[in-house]
């Protein structure tokens, strides 16, 4: 036991200067910089066309003869059980634990800059996508590198793949699904002691059992990951923000102290050792990263499954994400830390420290609601990930034996389990920051097109509309 003990914290100590080194400057300057050049070069028109996003999202516009897998919905909600989850409801703890207050507004900054590179690299996944050996059509950002940029481009696109093998890894949610039943249910009922050997030992069998319920779905492929994530998500999205504006609405009369906390604290860094204002940034963008994923890569590959012809369209649904997921639910979760005062009162960290939130603010039955919705978030997000892995690793070394990726999927479901959650969070971190090279170097190189594309689709859209 103790060997083990002390490979994980020599791990967590390499995973911790790993992501250090990636979310470094340059990162920040491809993902928020690309996301702002995007903002710009688009002219903001995009964004004047939201409520036609919702309207492509009705099925108004679905064809089941044109290429793909799943609609335009299923394409979305697979998008948002990879993205409304855990990143929601830890990750905004996260944010606070490490970035203080101000931390969310860098996170609203990023998701808005966010919904334009959706828009390019969603808009990309569609229109550059590819066959895979089994002669497939495929989406992401492998395929947008290779039809879009041409042969000579590819180590970056077998770069992005092999990042996309550990970066859609699952131990960040089975690591916190293990955390929040073990420290707000077993842990308090004294069926789990606390002690280090039995937290490991239980640990080790709920990570089994993760894997077990996984793995009823994810051997099913995409057609059933899109199926279970549609009548998942948008009750996971409404149960959990019923509860948190609950917490909301009973403290109302504070809601504008506590933005004008984030507003300050997001230029003075107060809350953060040392007023370190830099550490704030990079911890709001790093949070609203592993939240949203724009730039990522990943929800590219959920996109570019979408059946349509019209690849603006699906760039116009993507947009929608960063909305949903980073301004409207991490904004609740944030106010619901904030005002229950338990980021200030605890050591928590994590999905604890929500749920903690949740206890202070309804009480018991707040706790079960978040054990309900933490199980809910981690596990879409869970099927949905090893599509991704699955994807990537197709690329790799073939259609046919992509589905191997499912068995080292299983087992970094178990690892998650049992590792600390820095070790975790900050693997998938760094390896998030890899993907987002070459995803956001290529959209960048070919965001002409996107541009000439939206322009002659909203052209004949507006068109059609004046007809009306």
């Amino acid at each position: 036991m103790e060997y083990i003990y002390s490979l994980l914290d020599t791990l967590e100590h390499i995973f911790t200067v790993f992501a250090d080194y990636a979310w470094g400057m340059p990162l920040l300057i491809l993902l928020v910089g690309g996301g702002t050049y995007f903002v710009f070069f688009s002219k903001f028109r995009p964004y004047r066309y939201i409520a036609h996003s919702v309207g492509i999202l009705t099925g108004k516009y679905d064809d089941p003869n044109t290429p793909g897998d799943i609609n335009h919905f299923q394409a979305l909600s697979t998008a948002l059980a990879a993205t409304v989850g855990m990143g929601n409801i830890s990750g905004v703890a996260i944010a606070i634990t490490m970035g203080g207050p101000g931390a969310i507004f860098w996170m609203w900054v990023s998701a808005v800059v966010g919904m334009m590179t959706k828009f390019y690299t969603c808009t990309l996944a569609v229109m550059f996508r590819g066959k895979d050996s089994a002669g497939k059509i495929q989406g992401g950002p492998m395929y947008v590198i290779r039809e879009g940029l041409g042969e000579k481009w590819k180590p970056l696109a077998s770069f992005f793949a092999i990042a996309g093998l550990i970066g859609c890894a699952p131990m960040f949610q089975s690591n916190q699904l293990t955390q929040i039943v073990r420290d707000m249910v077993l842990v308090p009922a004294e069926v789990v002691s606390g002690t280090a050997e039995s937290t490991f030992m239980f640990d080790a069998i709920m990570g089994l059992i993760i894997v077990g319920l996984v793995s009823l779905v994810i051997f099913g492929g995409i057609k059933r990951i899109g199926s279970v994530a549609s009548s998942l998500v948008p009750m996971m999205v409404v149960l959990y923000s019923i509860t948190v504006l609950y917490i909301i609405l009973n403290n109302f009369a504070d809601v504008p102290y506590y933005f004008s906390l984030i507003l300050t604290d997001a230029f003075t860094g107060q809350a953060v050792a040392g007023g370190a204002v830099g550490e704030v940034i990079r911890t709001g963008i790093r949070r609203a990263a592993f939240s949203n994923e724009a730039g990522i890569g990943t929800e590219a590959m959920a996109h570019g499954a979408a059946r349509t012809k019209e690849p603006v369209r699906e760039g116009l649904v993507a947009m929608l994400e960063p909305v949903i997921d980073t301004i409207i639910v991490c904004t609740m979760t944030a106010l619901a830390i904030l005002m229950t005062g338990v980021w200030t009162e605890t050591g928590a960290d994590g999905v604890t420290l929500t749920a903690m939130a949740f206890s202070t603010g309804v009480g018991t039955v707040g706790v079960v609601i978040l054990v309900i919705c933490v199980l809910i978030f981690s596990m879409t997000t869970m099927f949905t990930y090893s599509y991704y892995g699955t994807k990537c690793l197709g690329y790799l070394i073939g259609a046919e034996k992509q589905h191997y990726y499912n068995y080292f999927y299983v087992f970094t479901i178990w690892f998650g389990a049992v590792a600390s959650i820095d070790a975790v969070i900050n693997l998938i971190d760094g390896m998030f920051a890899m993907m987002a090279i070459p995803t956001m170097v290529s959209a960048l190189i070919l965001a002409p097109k996107v541009r000439n594309a939206a322009k002659d689709y909203f052209a004949r859209y507006d068109a059609q509309q004046m007809k009306k």
